[in-house]
């Protein structure tokens, strides 16, 4: 059937079945794959048949999980990879040479920020920064050799949001591949590639997977550029595991439900914090308090799961809080089924300096939570008891 709505392509796309008739898939865990004479095996390599080869190529659990993905987020093709972080270095990697410039908003995700900073320069590939709030005067940032425009939104961990439509246009006019980092939205609650996007990739680690169980990692956009990342990921090897592709294609199925049941607790949460006298700060998307609250609306079906907010007392206050923590877990995760509160100034961000840490609005006491789907009084207490 053609036009099937986003809830549908989730549970239906689906790989052929076998001559057992399975309804569900069935995970495919071997390494290669036989062929049926000479010509056949010939014709294979060759690329002038869609045939599996080798499971770092491809794999019919991992073309299954990739197919969804590119149909939920309007793309024209897509590989997976075994992390998060193996996708976003694998894409850059791949379409970028020695001598060419990136343009990045200031706000990504650490080890993002490391590539960008300690790896690339090594290869001649220089990285600029801006910041969120200086998005109005990104054009002034890009260079004749600039090549890459990168950005995610809602930003980790201080939930700023960017204007994907207005970044589309500043691409276009400079002939940039834009490139999105949705792992935060979920092609659920946002797709790029509608406001310009020409790559848009993911760690299925954090929502997409949903349950804490597995790593893997996605991009997928225009079939050229994809190519080019495919051609450069199958030498390289970080393939995804038909294992852990069986089970985010799974977890697919359910991503609309559990998504708008995350958005809703963390809503609550959010207003819940934005009222307590011991909260300076509250930063989620769809709070009209949030400085980009129009852009979110505008972009996003819903908020998201995370809630950033400033608790009072600085590094100890934020160690305090964790301290009296009795439900929620920590840790450095997100997008799990149980609520994770961390404290990135004394833990992932705490190799920074000071004005490092404040130039990327990562403060003494901001606190990151994301939010699980516990039942929303739990989550409640446990937050009052730890803030009172």
């Amino acid at each position: 059937m053609e036009n099937q709505n986003f809830e549908t392509l989730a549970i239906r796309t689906q790989t052929e079945r076998t001559q057992f008739d399975e309804h569900s898939t069935p995970l495919f865990l071997t390494s290669s794959f036989v062929f049926e004479d000479a010509e056949d095996m010939r014709a294979s390599f060759a690329e002038e048949k869609d045939k599996n080869l080798y499971s770092r190529f491809s794999n019919p659990n991992v073309t299954e999980f990739v197919d969804k993905i590119t149909k939920m987020e309007g793309a024209e093709s897509g590989y997976a990879f075994a992390t998060g972080m193996a996708a976003i270095y694998s894409t850059l990697a791949s379409l970028l040479d020695a001598g060419d410039h990136i343009v990045s908003c200031q706000s990504v995700f650490g080890s993002t920020h490391t590539l960008f900073t300690k790896y690339f320069p090594k290869w001649n590939i220089e990285t600029t920064y801006f910041k969120a709030e200086d998005s109005e005067n990104v054009e002034q940032y890009i260079q004749p050799n600039t090549k890459i425009l990168f950005l995610e939104t809602p930003t980790n961990p201080a939930i700023e949001v960017l204007d994907l439509e207005f970044f589309g246009q500043i691409a276009r006019k400079h002939n940039l591949i834009f490139v999105v980092d949705n792992c935060f939205a979920t092609p659920y609650l946002q797709q790029p590639i509608k406001y310009g996007a020409d790559i848009v990739v993911h760690s299925a680690t954090k929502l997409i997977d949903g349950q804490g169980r597995v790593l893997g990692g996605v991009a997928v956009g225009k079939a050229d550029l994809i190519r080019e990342i495919y051609l450069f990921s199958r030498n390289t090897g970080p393939a995804m595991s038909p294992f852990n592709a069986w089970v985010l294609s799974k977890s697919l199925e359910t991503l609309t439900i559990r998504v708008e049941k995350h958005c809703e607790n963390a809503l609550k949460v959010a207003e819940f914090l934005e009222n307590h006298p011991n909260v300076t700060l509250v930063k989620y998307p769809f709070l009209k308090s949030h400085p980009s609250y129009e852009i979110a609306k505008k972009q996003m079906k819903l908020g998201g799961n995370i809630v950033a907010f400033e608790v009072k007392g600085g590094i100890d206050g934020g160690r305090n809080f964790l301290d009296k923590i009795k439900l929620c877990s920590l840790s450095s995760n997100l997008g799990d089924t149980r609520t994770i509160v961390t404290h990135p100034a004394s833990t992932t961000h705490s190799k920074l300096s000071e004005d490092e840490r404040n130039e990327v609005g990562i403060t003494a006491g901001l606190v990151r939570c994301s939010v699980g789907l516990e039942n929303i009084d739990d989550i409640l207490n446990d937050l009052r008891q730890a803030l009172d």
